[in-house]
């Protein structure tokens, strides 16, 4: 949240040495030179379950226009801007790998990041399938212009109707709800989106008032379409 003018006017040589100092070490490094984005500046952390996605996506578009290459150091995550570069380590064991978020999920109930084979290999979880990580946020490539609305994601079915029938319950909590089709490799899904927000603590309330009203599982994504 932005600060008062007369408060934070000396802030701002403060700001920029930190970013030089931190795009000049970057660079030493051959990483992307970081920039400061809306709502998540770099050192942002999350902590929680990371899982991985392979084979049955290999090929397929991902949430910024790419071809999903799962021999590539990338991730999906739900709501950090795409282009943003995140270091993430294992809470296990320690290893740690440094990957690119191009893409958008998981979506499956407790979790916070989907890794790459390539990632997953890093990291050493292909065998569990899922890991305990610790999410920082180093750098960041792309343009904020492109950021998209938060939704709230609080169904996902095989069967339009059902998908239909959830979204006439919902609209009476808020509106803006609509039904999206994505083909996934086990067929068609249709997924029951709700609202549009510009503020993760609205998007948050939203996801924590669906779920007590109708009695699901809720979670909060970006829509970059």
């Amino acid at each position: 949240m932005l600060r008062k003018a007369h408060t934070c006017w000396f802030r701002w040589p403060v700001l920029l040495l930190v970013t030089l100092l931190v795009g000049a070490l970057a660079a030493c490094g051959g990483a992307p030179k970081p920039t400061y984005f809306p709502g998540y500046p770099v050192g942002f952390v999350e902590r929680g379950v990371a899982s991985w996605y392979g084979p049955g996506f290999h090929g397929n578009k991902t949430a910024n226009g790419e071809r999903y290459d799962m021999h590539q150091l990338t991730a999906a995550h739900r709501t950090l801007p795409l282009g943003s570069i995140a270091v993430v380590r294992s809470m296990s064991t320690g290893r740690q790998v440094t990957v690119r978020i191009n893409d958008r999920g998981p979506f499956a109930r407790g979790r916070v990041l989907d890794l790459s084979l390539a990632g997953a290999y890093a990291l050493g979880m292909t065998g569990a399938g899922t890991d305990e990580i610790e999410l920082r946020v180093v750098g960041y490539q792309g343009r904020t212009v492109d950021m998209g609305v938060l939704r709230v994601q609080v169904g996902s079915f095989s069967d339009q109707q059902n998908a239909l029938n959830l979204l006439e319950r919902a609209k009476h909590l808020y509106s803006g709800g609509r039904v999206q089709v994505v083909d996934l490799p086990e067929g068609k899904r249709y997924r029951v989106q709700i609202g549009q927000f510009s503020m993760e603590a609205q998007a948050e309330a939203a996801a924590s008032h669906l779920e007590s009203s109708l009695g699901l599982q809720a979670f909060v994504f970006r829509d970059d379409s």
